[in-house]
């Protein structure tokens, strides 16, 4: 047991330093949940500061104790508290294995965009919907309603991109607007594995600014080769801007969009409000879900399958 009298022989800047582990990682919990009462990007990196830094802290800190322990051979209330928050600290790390949507609202979420498909023809929807059952890119901020379509044949593990509806399917703009970034010049991956392409993880893009919100479309994942257009021109709905590919990081051709508030040239990926997006003139409802289920050996896809019908 600790002697109730030695901390009072330990300096007065000792005694405090006692209390550093315990206000940081509070600190930490607290800034986190101040960001997500504030909405908006502050949300967004308190997202990041409950996922990351507090873990980190709280790993700090029980090593930093249990060393403490096996020094000095006692505890007292100091280090118990310590050891409890840092293992409060260390819960959100479950978001890392299980998926939970980011916290924002589908309803109040504003301004949403309606726009038409991206391509023409049978458009499976692979992921798509405002739940982690539907859409597995919910967990992210900037991607919180983006959908991944497919093009059957799909998900057949093979190494071919030929092999893969999808690929070289002509990709239209969904919405007149602004080319705001075209990027070419990336190659297509090898499909059937996950590729892992941490350098250039959305591969070959292209952004729309909406004129009515200034908001923006990302279309990524394009052939290489393929992009019809560059950077500064205004395209109209329908307008041809590239092909389905397989750049980037991504494991078969698929076309991937999304909806965000901020400009991705400024922000990097991951790190941005995601907005509601909807699609019109098609057969399907106006935020296709998407979603798979394991049958037997085989992945079989249980989304929406979707096709343009309008202009």
């Amino acid at each position: 047991m600790e002697d109730p009298h030695d901390t009072q022989k330990q300096p007065r800047a000792w005694r405090g330093l006692r209390f550093l582990p315990l206000g940081l990682m509070l600190d930490a919990l607290i800034l986190a949940l101040i960001l997500f009462l504030l909405g908006g990007m502050p949300r967004v990196a308190g997202w990041y500061v409950l996922q990351y830094v507090a873990p980190l802290l709280g790993v700090l800190c029980l090593l930093g104790s249990g060393i403490y322990v096996l020094v000095r051979r006692r505890a007292d209330r100091v280090l118990g508290a310590t050891v409890g928050t840092a293992v409060l600290s260390l819960l959100p790390i479950a978001l890392w294995f299980v998926p939970v949507a980011y916290p924002a609202s589908l309803a109040r979420t504003t301004p949403a965009a309606t726009v038409r498909l991206p391509a023409d023809g049978p458009l499976q929807v692979a992921w798509g919907g405002d739940t982690p059952q539907t859409n597995y890119h919910v967990i992210t901020p900037d991607q919180r309603w983006a959908y991944d379509l497919f093009v059957e044949p799909y998900v057949s593990g093979s190494d071919r991109l030929e092999d893969y509806g999808c690929y070289g399917v002509p990709v239209v703009a969904p919405a007149a607007g602004l080319v705001s970034q075209a990027h070419d010049g990336e190659a297509d991956e090898t499909p059937g594995v996950i590729s892992n392409n941490r350098t250039a993880p959305k591969g070959n893009y292209v952004v729309l600014q909406l004129p009515e919100t200034g908001t923006y479309l990302l279309i990524a994942h394009l052939k290489q080769g393929s992009v019809a257009v560059q950077t500064g021109d205004t395209v109209a709905e329908g307008q041809l801007i590239g092909q389905c590919g397989n750049s980037g990081n991504t494991s078969e051709p698929h076309i991937h969009i999304h909806h965000q508030r901020q400009d991705p040239a400024v922000y990097p990926l991951n790190f941005a409000e995601g907005l509601p997006l909807y699609f019109r003139d098609h057969d399907g409802p106006a935020m296709p879900l998407g979603g798979f289920a394991i049958v037997g050996e085989t992945a079989v896809a249980t989304g929406n399958l979707v096709r343009h019908v309008g202009r």
